[in-house]
């Protein structure tokens, strides 16, 4: 099996093919994913063929997810998706529950932002920074995680 889903690429078939399919035919609903902020969209194989009633696998996001992520997120995936927090929830300095508080104010921000017609690529910083003008907890986090980036070229690529 490893050789099937191994990174090589002159043989096998890719991840994302492979495990998104293989792993709902098997009964499986998530596929752990990873950041998937501030990666390159443009590059990488999808697999769109319709499977007649098949439902595809949800998203599980993770991997250094913070509050100032949530503008992306939200873009990218819509509603149908999961945040797995590790960190970002329990980096908080106030603790586990603020730090989830402040996770899910960022979030609400976000939604509701996107269902009233604004940009979350060009005003996602604006919208959370109003947001921690009603929540301390978001505020906090915000400052904590501020200047955490994540400029390292993906493992998971194509070669040219």
């Amino acid at each position: 099996m490893h050789a099937v889903i191994d990174r090589q690429k002159n043989h096998g078939m890719h991840f994302r093919v492979y495990i998104s399919k293989a792993l709902r035919m098997s009964v499986g609903d998530h596929i752990h994913a990873g950041t998937v902020v501030e990666k390159d969209h443009a590059r990488g194989i999808f697999f769109t063929q319709d499977w007649v009633s098949m439902p595809g696998v949800i998203l599980v996001a993770s991997g250094g997810v913070h509050v100032w992520h949530m503008p992306a997120l939200t873009e990218i995936f819509g509603d149908d998706y999961v945040l797995q927090f590790g960190g970002g929830t329990l980096g908080h300095p106030w603790g586990n529950a603020p730090g989830a508080a402040a996770n899910r104010v960022a979030l609400e921000a976000c939604v509701q932002a996107r269902n009233e017609g604004r940009d979350l690529a060009r005003e996602g910083n604006e919208i959370i920074r109003s947001a921690c003008k009603w929540s301390p907890e978001l505020a906090a986090a915000c400052e904590v995680w501020k200047a955490i980036k994540f400029e390292f070229e993906p493992v998971d690529k194509l070669d040219s």
